[in-house]
């Protein structure tokens, strides 16, 4: 695990997305693939937290995303499941499918393996769905697994604030 990661605690981001979370009345879900949860631990580690955090879904699998976010089997097959359109999916699957005002999506490459031509590892797509649109960014994040997860889960607790 890098060292620096010590220096970026997720605690503080919490804490400051949920009071901009109970200011508004907001309440968020997480569809989470390389992540494995991470982003619903982070939520939930803070008291309290199940005034704004609604629910997260873990979605390794292709079958998992196609089964509990809706994702097309056809645009899985079409893009792979590290792409923009599938992140864009699951957040405005995991939208859909449980009552919040905005939900954020994860799918990437955390390594060791797993690299394909025009993906290695540390790519990453994270989306955010909100009630009247979806948008995605890739991330190309540096480090070992470990690292590569969490920097997944700050850039995604930055993008739900930033969205409240």
């Amino acid at each position: 695990m890098d060292p620096h990661l010590e220096l970026v605690n997720t605690e503080p981001l919490v804490l400051d997305l949920a009071e901009a979370l109970r200011r508004r009345g907001l309440c968020i879900a997480a569809a989470e693939s390389c992540t494995g949860g991470l982003i619903a631990a982070a939520c939930t580690a803070v008291a309290g937290s199940s005034d704004w955090f609604e629910r997260g879904f873990v979605t390794y699998s292709n079958r998992a995303k196609t089964e509990l976010l809706g994702v097309p089997e056809a645009l899985l097959q079409a893009h792979g499941a590290v792409s923009e359109p599938v992140a864009m999916a699951m957040a405005a699957g995991a939208l859909q499918r449980a009552p919040v005002q905005r939900a954020v999506a994860v799918t990437g490459i955390a390594g060791p393996g797993g690299a394909v031509p025009g993906k290695p590892v540390g790519t990453v797509w994270l989306a955010l769905a909100q009630p009247d649109r979806t948008e995605a960014w890739r991330l190309q994040l540096d480090g070992d697994r470990a690292a590569v997860r969490h920097a997944t889960v700050v850039a995604a607790l930055q993008a739900l604030r930033r969205s409240v």
